[in-house]
């Protein structure tokens, strides 16, 4: 069991108006879905996001980097703002209807969901954070409610005929030089030094590609380059290790933002890897670096050392082959899927000596994850056809290659850009992807029908549970949330109340369900949560 969840920044298209501001676009697909889930539930769905406890700048290496060094990117401790002149811009009018604004009348840009997610505006594009789950199969299902959200707010935009049709793309770059996140957030103990945590999972994020890329047209940032490679983010990172996420990349982040008990936790905020669609591969993202982690716990991580880690990264993403060698420091040279079964074998043996991977009495997560890792690097090692239903970038790369042979392209014909793009799009009609799962050459983690609980319902077992059914239920009385707050405005009290959240495995449906159950008003709600007597009804 690990803490986990997920990060989406979708980019954001709108054919008709290539002028158009993105920070307002995106600030459109927020007001769409903020609108569909006001239809959906009395009163509402969603809540403001709270700032207060957020600390962007707090580097893992033991300082804190002033606030007037830091890039405006990394100010994520301050909500976006939108001032009429860009809202004028963007559609040529300043009136907004009134059931796009909030109760104050402004735009709502930040909101955390019934289902315990956040739906937000960042850095340009419209970002799903997943609430906390506890194993990779529920960080599948809940990751990909998030591209149901934007596919319903696409929706919602298409029926207003005075915006221009906004289309979202599951990917990380334009191809034009800008690339946008796919970031991961695990939960650690504090106690395991970060100097370990380094030199256990570089080798190990530089060679995880091969399993979870998502496949890209183009080398190089711009892809000025001609060529396919294997991941969407490699040729963006600059840097080993570092406190930055949108310039000079590190394979390595260092925020320190626990968004939990501080000097208990760690988060480790990984934003190295692709947007998925694959359910698959997401599966094995979030279920082999989980694993990795737990040597890394243990003590017992691979010793290895890659020489020039950043540049080892761009190989092994430009190498389909998958047969370039990476030297080490110790002087040998071995395979990306050679880097894979080290870790993999490290892994199997801890699950093996602790119990947890036991196909009857182990966790229940862990024997599948191992058996999935070691089928996907075989077959990736001697039958790539059968891969390729599973692994992203080779089903891009097939389907690619198809279009290639039929028409004669060469790599750096734009059409195939164009598929590469077509690939990620959210609607299931024009996606190539959904295209594909529909035809059953993708195969599947989670079933619709999970998905779409997902999209309304909190995970059961972590603190998001607290916070969605919150919001679901007292949605008129909840004016702000975060990942370790509730924060209520109840009739009766003279002041905000703040149910702090900061016990990931706390507030869970066992915990608190019938305390949901047995409370239709925060007020009696809070009472008994608190031990507090309750409000008296409103006169």
């Amino acid at each position: 069991m690990r803490v986990m969840g997920s990060e989406t920044e979708y980019g954001i298209h709108a054919p008709s108006a290539p002028g158009a501001n993105a920070t307002m676009m995106s600030a459109r697909v927020i007001q769409a879905y903020a609108q569909l889930t006001r239809q959906r539930a009395a009163g509402g769905a969603e809540t403001r996001w709270d700032y207060t406890d957020e600390e962007p700048l707090h580097d893992a290496r033991g300082w804190t980097l002033e606030r007037n060094q830091a890039d405006p990117s990394q100010l994520t401790d301050q909500p976006p703002v939108l001032d009429a002149e860009a809202v004028a811009l963007a559609y040529g009018r300043q009136e907004l209807e009134q059931d796009g604004e909030d109760e104050t009348g402004s735009l709502l840009m930040n909101m955390v969901l019934g289902n315990g997610a956040r739906l937000y505006v960042d850095h340009a594009h419209p970002e799903y954070s997943s609430p906390e789950v506890t194993s990779p199969t529920d960080a599948v299902a809940w990751d990909a409610a998030g591209d149901v959200v934007a596919l319903s707010a696409v929706r919602r935009m298409a029926t207003d005929p005075q915006l221009p049709p906004v289309n979202l793309y599951k990917n990380n770059t334009d191809n034009k030089s800008v690339s946008y996140g796919s970031h991961e957030n695990y939960l650690m103990p504090r106690v395991v030094p970060f100097g370990d945590i380094v030199r256990g999972l570089t080798p190990f994020f530089i060679t995880r590609q091969v399993m979870c890329g998502a496949g890209r047209v183009g080398l190089g940032q711009d892809s000025s380059r001609p060529g396919y490679q294997i991941s969407q983010r490699a040729d963006f990172f600059e840097a080993e290790v570092g406190l930055e996420t949108t310039i000079r990349r590190p394979i390595i982040n260092t925020r320190d933002e626990p968004h939990a008990t501080a000097d208990k936790y760690r988060r480790l905020h990984v934003i190295i890897g692709d947007a998925n669609l694959s359910q698959v591969a997401n599966y094995l993202k979030f279920g082999t670096t989980a694993m990795v982690l737990s040597l890394i716990e243990a003590g017992l991580a691979p010793r290895i050392e890659v020489h020039e880690p950043v540049a080892a990264l761009q190989t092994v993403s430009h190498d389909t082959s998958l047969t370039a060698t990476l030297r080490l420091l110790d002087g040998r040279r071995v395979t990306a899927l050679d880097l894979q079964w080290i870790y993999y074998e490290a892994a199997a043996k801890l699950a093996q000596d602790t119990g947890v991977g036991d196909a009857v009495d182990g966790d229940g997560h862990t024997h599948a994850l191992l058996e999935r890792w070691a089928a996907t690097l075989t077959d990736l090692d001697s039958n790539r056809t059968a891969a390729a239903s599973s692994v992203e970038w080779l089903a891009k790369l097939s389907l690619l290659d198809g279009y290639r042979q039929r028409d004669g392209l060469e790599w750096n014909d734009a059409r195939l850009g164009l598929v590469d793009l077509q690939w990620a799009d959210v609607r299931p009609e024009k996606g190539l992807y959904h295209r594909m799962l529909a035809r059953g050459r993708m195969d599947r983690i989670v079933d619709d029908e999970t998905i779409a609980r997902a999209v309304t319902e909190p995970p059961s077992d972590t603190r998001a549970y607290f916070r969605g059914r919150c919001v679901s239920n007292f949605s008129k009385d909840v004016v702000g949330a975060s990942w370790d707050s509730v924060i209520f405005d109840v009739p009766g009290h003279g002041r905000l109340q703040r149910v702090p959240t900061r016990e990931p495995l706390r507030g869970t449906e066992a915990l608190t369900g019938g305390l949901f159950a047995r409370h239709r008003d925060a007020g009696s709600f809070l009472a008994e949560l608190l031990g507090q007597t309750p409000p008296p009804p409103p006169a």
